[in-house]
């Protein structure tokens, strides 16, 4: 059965026009892109939930938050990470006058005054950009997907329709209208439909796990920097002050 597809196939194809090959040639173009844009996310999604982990790991074994950032440390690729790198060195400066990390970096935040509600808002707020830059991140290059699901079957049937116009085309001129005139005119425009379905379904199958997982990731980030702002508010921020300000 597969070398008489094989053969529907070259058959289709020979007798395809100009335009439903410049279809295909389109059609095979795109489905390059779109596999290539799979590939590389699912990649860089498999190696962002390995860092993540590695990540909440490390994070959960201290009780100071700054630790980390203390050590200086890294997870490339964890998108977590990135909220937290964010929300210590806008903290960091609010606290210290600046974020930079040095010997003395432990021996100054000990020493340091609490932060105000204001500033502490300041620093919600380098998370929130920092969750938005990263989906952004994530999200990159998924338009090329979306568009060979939604773009690649209607390519595929402009290439049919077309082709099945010059088909009948050929007929009225040749006077003729009978199936084995017929046959390869029609073989040759249904070939483009199969090929967009052939590049359109993978695509739709790898969107919809990516865009899930994407999700999943930003959920993640949103949920930690509440997590961390949170720890931050225990510790960092002084409460008497805004009680003084509702006081005046």
């Amino acid at each position: 059965m597969f070398v008489l597809a094989t053969g529907g196939l070259l058959f289709a194809f020979e007798h395809a026009t100009i335009a439903g090959k410049i279809v295909l040639l389109t059609l095979a173009i795109g489905s390059i892109f779109s596999w290539s844009v799979m590939v590389t996310k699912m990649r860089v999604i498999r190696f962002a939930r390995k860092q993540t982990l590695r990540f909440r790991e490390a994070f959960r074994q201290d009780r100071q938050p700054l630790r980390l950032y203390e050590r200086n440390a890294r997870f490339t690729g964890a998108p977590i990470f990135n909220v937290y790198r964010a929300g210590c060195e806008e903290l960091a400066f609010h606290l210290l006058g600046s974020a930079e990390v040095d010997e003395t970096f432990r021996a100054r935040l000990g020493s340091a005054d609490k932060i105000s509600p204001a500033q502490m808002n300041a620093v919600r707020a380098a998370m929130e950009r920092a969750v938005g830059e990263t989906a952004l991140e994530l999200e990159s290059q998924m338009i090329l997907l979306a568009t060979a699901v939604s773009g690649a079957p209607f390519l595929g049937l402009l290439g049919t329709v077309w082709g099945v116009m010059d088909t009948f085309t050929d007929v009225a001129v040749a006077g003729s209208p009978n199936l084995t005139t017929m046959a390869p005119g029609v073989s040759g425009a249904l070939i483009t439909s199969v090929t967009a379905l052939c590049v359109a379904i993978p695509a739709m199958f790898g969107y919809n796990f990516l865009v899930t997982s994407i999700r999943g990731m930003i959920v993640q980030m949103d949920n930690f920097a509440a997590e961390l702002a949170s720890e931050f508010e225990h510790k960092y921020v002084e409460h008497n002050s805004r009680v003084a300000e509702l006081v005046r």
